[in-house]
């Protein structure tokens, strides 16, 4: 399922050429347009996020420099325990999902003016599905990764892996990691941890916020891991995108 890669941006060019280019082949396209404004920024700084740019994706800093990122696949703090994206280390999203993804931070901000969403994954090619599926397959963690031969939504830049972090970095208490691949860690039976003492009034709350501002701009929510969102149904995603490989 190979994805479309639009026009070809050099290095160079001056930026009201590309702007040109882009109104020229893609009419009013307002979304491929903030696309190159993010590669004129930030610069072209591996082939992979220069390849996403060029596919239309957002760099989501680009939209809101108050979202922090910390890509939990491009070191080894991971549940397979090694860096597997390489020069990858910016969140790319499809235009849509960034936008929601900026109005969620605003969301919170208002709420809580010294918080900030944290992103640590979002675009995740497949051939890092691939990776993650072979150390899981046939395991009991098999259940909380996507096979790649059906794609999940991260490949196709659809989905955040996102926690909360106040004014000095630190990551609000949610209970678990992200990444937990645990009982603990799932939306469906957090009623049953509080009853049990497992999950604390505090780390609900604050799975609570986090839920409150992610669905307020429009993501869903999926029953096994609290810090997974998605822009779009599974099936407009499908429909309407093409993974990322």
């Amino acid at each position: 399922m190979p994805d479309s890669t639009g026009s070809a941006i050099k290095r160079g060019k001056p930026v009201k050429s590309q702007f040109s280019r882009s109104l020229h082949l893609f009419g009013n396209s307002l979304l491929f347009i903030l696309s190159l404004f993010s590669l004129h920024i930030y610069g072209l700084s591996s082939g992979i996020e220069e390849s996403l740019l060029e596919r239309g994706l957002i760099d989501v800093k680009s939209l809101d420099s108050t979202i922090e990122v910390e890509l939990k696949y491009a070191d080894s703090t991971n549940f397979m325990g090694k860096a597997v994206y390489g020069n990858l280390k910016r969140c790319f999203l499809r235009p849509g999902a960034a936008m929601k993804l900026a109005e969620a931070n605003r969301f919170l901000k208002r709420l809580r003016p010294e918080l900030s969403l944290l992103v640590v994954d979002g675009l995740r090619p497949r051939a890092i599905q691939k990776i993650m599926w072979d150390h899981v397959k046939d395991t009991p963690m098999q259940r909380y990764v996507a096979n790649p031969q059906w794609g999940s939504m991260h490949n196709y830049g659809c989905a955040v892996d996102i926690t909360i972090v106040d004014s000095n970095g630190n990551r609000l208490d949610m209970g678990t990691p992200v990444d937990h691949f645990g009982p603990l860690a799932q939306i469906q039976l957090e009623g049953y941890h509080l009853k049990t003492g497992k999950l604390t009034r505090k780390q609900f709350v604050n799975r609570l916020l986090l839920r409150k501002v992610m669905t307020e701009a429009g993501f869903s929510t999926i029953p096994i891991e609290w810090w997974h969102f998605e822009a779009f149904s599974r099936k407009h995603i499908r429909e309407t995108y093409s993974i990322v490989e």
